[in-house]
Formats: structure tokens, sequence, C-alpha cells
């Protein structure tokens, strides 16, 4: 295993998805293809929300925002794994692990809060839709993307300048296919457990709460068909949010030590997929 610490100067190197072998050409061109296929998706979705005056409401404004978040996400991580592919190197400069750090962190973040944003406008839309074009007016919309994107760079600056300050000495092996911060905490050779605490419970206490009192407040409501228009109305949304949610927690509220390389993997492929959903 390689020790020493890594400073400014050094590189990180992404294990990635698979093994590099005969078949990275072919992989490489179906990773290309499947990201051309990917951005034209959230781009045509994004210009129809724009061109039909029929989806100008705070839902598709809101889905909007997913979709371009979506696409932000994959240039992030998508071409440099494809890169690796076709040229056989796996490196990332510690910078540029860095930065890919900050992006994804926020891009996550922003996506939670839009998330947490859009089961606010569900319950508005069932439980007080007399007052829905006053509370979710365009004003409203627009600062509540607005807090998204600023509050959510904010964290994951902070996130981010903490971690890579750290001491990295344990190895330079990235056991993913991009950096973020469940995998780079295994590299550090300090004892991490109480920023991870205190990461578990911002998590819990910024997240979950809006979120679960605004379901709350459409589940109980009423009774009989009422209930039933609400459980219809909100289902889709609820089903791939708890999902997200259920996800994303499993993977930054947990110690390292409990932490599987190959499970991680697997979930961030998971909330991949959620986000084409949700876009």
């Amino acid at each position: 295993m390689e020790t020493g610490n890594l400073s400014l100067g050094a590189d990180f190197t992404l294990v990635g998805l698979f093994h590099y072998g005969p078949a990275d050409t072919l992989l490489f061109a179906v990773i290309a293809i499947l990201f051309a296929v990917a951005v034209m998706g959230n781009v045509t979705l994004v210009h129809l929300i724009r061109l039909d005056r029929r989806l100008h409401t705070p839902m598709y404004f809101l889905l909007s925002q997913l979709s371009i978040i979506d696409m932000m996400y994959i240039s992030t991580t998508v071409p440099k794994m494809a890169a690796n592919f076709l040229s056989g190197s796996r490196t990332i400069s510690f910078l540029g692990c860095e930065i890919q750090t900050f992006v994804f962190l926020t891009l996550g973040a922003s996506e939670a809060l839009l998330l947490g944003f859009m089961s606010y406008d569900r319950y508005i839309a069932v439980c007080r839709p007399l007052h829905y074009p006053v509370l979710m007016s365009r004003k409203a919309c627009g600062c509540m993307v607005t807090c998204a994107w600023s509050s959510s760079s904010i964290i994951a600056l902070v996130h981010t300048l903490y971690v890579f300050q750290l001491p990295f000495c344990r190895s330079a092996h990235i056991n993913h296919f991009f950096c973020e911060i469940p995998s780079l905490l295994p590299l550090v050779c300090e004892d991490t457990s109480q920023y991870e605490h205190t990461v578990t419970m911002s998590g819990l206490v910024v997240l979950l709460p809006p979120f679960l009192a605004s379901y709350a407040q459409v589940l109980v409501m009423g009774s009989g068909k009422g209930q039933t228009k609400a459980m219809s109305t909100c289902s889709s949304h609820l089903t791939a949010a708890s999902l997200f949610y259920t996800t994303g927690l499993s993977t930054y509220t947990q110690p390292h030590s409990l932490h599987s390389p190959a499970r991680d993997k697997v979930v961030a492929e998971v909330l991949g997929a959620l986000r084409r959903q949700l876009g």
C-alpha cells in the first residue's frame, strides 16, 4: 500500500467500475452514446417546458431544474470515466478531484433541497389549493431555486475544503469511478468519526423534516375520495424522492468503516437512474 501525504501536485487513481482490458474501446463507445442520449433527453425536456405555456407551472419549473442538475451530474463524472476507458489512464489530479467533489456535492445537495421544495408544492396543491397561486408564485419558486443553489454551494465548499486539508496517507487509490467524500475518507490517516457524525446529523436535521412534514400533512388529510386523489397526485414523486433520500442517506450517513465500495458504486448508479426518472 502506498504511503506518504498527498499534496496539491499529487494524483489520485480511480479504480473505476470495471477492470480495464481489450473491451475498453467498446465500453467507451457505449458510455459516450448513453451520455449523448441523456444530455439530449434533458435538453429536450427543458426546452419543451420553456416553449409550452401549459407547462409553466411550479412543478414543471422545479422539474426543469432537476433536468439541469442531471445534465451537470453526468457532465461531472461520465466524461472522465469514458476518457479513462479510451486512454487506459485512471489518474485524476488532486485539484481535479477536489473540483469534482465540490461540484458533485453542490448538485447532490441542490437536488435534495429541490425534492423537499417539490414535496412542499404537492402539500400546497392538495391541502391549500386556494392559496396555491400566492404561495407558489413565480417569485416564490425563484427564491426556492436560488436558496437551493446558493446554500448547497456554501455547504459543498465547506465540506470540500475541510476534507481536502486532511492528510491522505493510506493510499492514492479511490475505490470508485469519481471523487466523492465517502470514497475519500478511507484514505485519511486521521480519525474522522466526529466529522462523519456531524455530517449525519446535519443531513438528517436539514433534509428530512421538511419532506416528512409536507407528506404527513397530505397523507392525514380527509378520507375517501379526497385522500385517494391526494395519493394519486403525490405517489410518483413520493416514491422517487423516498428512494433518493434512502439511497443518499445510506451513503453519506454511515461511518466509512461500514462502507462497501461495491455497494457504493451500485448506489451511485441507482441515484443516477432516479435522477433520470425525476427529470
